[in-house]
């Protein structure tokens, strides 16, 4: 998921108060080949990000920084080892697990979310006979994003509305039922519109065609034989394991206005669109591992990068991003956001090269200029 924390929930990231520099996570020499990038994680953190953390593998090297601190109220700084709310990182571990039981022929991609969800997807225009299962995993369903539904923005991004529904449970249906109390963005397979809710119904066809849950079904097929250690799925668990930092928000205001700890929450608000806990070294052998064929044939993998336009310089697959970066390389990825929480997650087609960061606010930094820095910079 993606507020800015509305865009947390929405698409894709950016983070947050001004602290001091901390120790890096990793000693290393000045011209370690990652000058740039640490000059960007200082940037965002004088831009007012609390803190960051980010890991970066370049073939069997791995660099580690963090900067600023990781609990406003201690002065703690942050850890490499930090795990974080994920976000929208969440759709990538969703949208393999989805081609891995295509591979197996237990679904097709052609098939339509009515065949799967009867009735889920209907009324106020909506149609699930017209939907397949791939145009929600790349976002070209027309389905409303639940998370732009108003009332819904103002029970969980608005400061009052957060803190009374903070640990609600909310089911798939329910959150299903938000996105379709209204008409579609546009007809299926007519144009792209990044939607939260492509994903919760994904999540509940992976149910469906398993007889288990979506989370069971990631952890069985990707988090164990990874063996992802700080990686998990915490379905209505409102607290972060250890180690990790505090997580913070404006919620829904402006940059001049107080700073929230919002690091308790009942993530089933974002389920399979946005739930995951991570940490950076996990991420990064997550997409090394995506792209070096150990997770799909060689035809869902074609499948998974065969893209769709999104927005300058960026287009998107099945749960990937796909970005031409100025200096000519392209990454592949997926950014996350989440009250309190923004991450990116990139690496070369090739999976050589690899960074995961994560800010612990969810108002201000640039992602993006540090995946610019790491990539195309010193």
């Amino acid at each position: 998921m993606t507020v800015r924390v509305r865009t947390t929930l929405m698409a894709a990231c950016a983070v947050a108060l001004s602290a001091a520099l901390a120790a890096p996570a990793v000693a290393a020499p000045a011209a370690d080949g990652h000058d740039a990038t640490r000059r960007a994680l200082k940037a965002a953190v004088a831009d007012g990000v609390p803190g960051v953390t980010a890991t970066a593998r370049d073939g069997h090297r791995t660099w580690s920084r963090t900067v600023g601190v990781g609990d406003l109220r201690t002065g703690e700084p942050r850890s490499e080892r930090d795990r974080y709310r994920v976000g929208s990182i969440t759709k990538t571990f969703v949208a393999t697990v989805v081609l891995q039981l295509e591979a197996e022929g237990r679904l097709s991609l052609d098939d339509t979310v009515d065949e799967w969800l009867p009735g889920v997807v209907e009324g106020n225009g909506n149609d699930g006979k017209r939907v397949t299962l791939r145009t929600l995993l790349n976002h070209t369903s027309g389905i409303h994003d639940y998370t732009a539904d108003e009332e819904f923005a103002r029970t969980y991004f608005a400061r009052d509305g957060f803190f009374e529904h903070r640990y609600d449970t909310l089911t798939p249906r329910r959150l299903a039922a938000i996105a379709t109390s209204h008409e579609p963005d546009f007809a299926p397979g007519t144009d792209w519109s990044y939607s939260n809710t492509n994903y919760i119904l994904a999540g509940m066809v992976i149910e469906e065609a398993t007889g288990r849950p979506y989370a069971e079904e990631v952890r069985r097929r990707i988090i164990d034989p990874l063996k992802l250690r700080a990686t998990s799925v915490p379905g209505n668990r409102v607290t972060l394991p250890r180690p990790s930092s505090r997580a913070y928000s404006k919620l829904d205001g402006t940059a001049t206005d107080p700073t929230h700890d919002v690091t308790r929450l009942n993530p089933s608000m974002a389920g399979a669109a946005g739930e995951m806990i991570s940490d950076s070294a996990d991420l990064n052998r997550f997409y090394t591992a995506l792209f070096r064929g150990r997770l799909l044939p060689p035809r869902q993998l074609a499948e998974m990068t065969t893209t769709v336009p999104a927005r300058p310089g960026a287009s998107y697959g099945l749960g990937l991003i796909k970005r031409e970066l100025d200096c000519g390389v392209t990454v592949w990825g997926h950014a996350g956001g989440i009250h309190g929480s923004s991450s990116e997650a990139v690496t070369t087609r090739d999976g050589r090269h690899a960074l995961a960061l994560n800010f612990n606010g969810d108002w201000s930094g640039d992602g993006e200029a540090v995946i610019e820095a790491e990539f195309c910079g010193d």
